[in-house]
């Protein structure tokens, strides 16, 4: 179960903390500390367009604004995020207190 936000910022007060079926796939192979899950980039942005304020950015980065959190992300060349984006990613919704229970 999504565990959502202790007190949500006012942008994200009306938004759900359901997450649909592939989300929540997504969620869990971010939050794996075990593996390296192969998470395409299209899952990844997908997930954080809903939990975050995404804004993609006229140098081609998009900015991510999760509770105090703002990552700028650049989408790779393969379909796949690469190890240091799935830290960076992981550590942002762990911060903003999103995980599974």
């Amino acid at each position: 179960r999504l565990t959502g936000y202790a007190q949500p910022s006012p942008e994200h007060a009306n938004v759900s903390t359901d997450l649909s079926h592939h989300h929540r796939k997504t969620l869990e192979r971010l939050l794996d500390h075990q593996g390296h899950a192969n998470v395409e980039w299209r899952e990844v942005i997908s997930l954080l367009e809903q939990v975050a304020d995404v804004h993609e950015e006229h140098n081609g980065k998009f900015k991510v604004k999760l509770g105090d959190e703002v990552l700028f992300l650049t989408k790779p060349k393969h379909k796949d995020v690469d190890q240091q984006t799935l830290v960076d990613v992981r550590k942002a919704l762990e911060t903003a207190g999103i995980g599974l229970t």
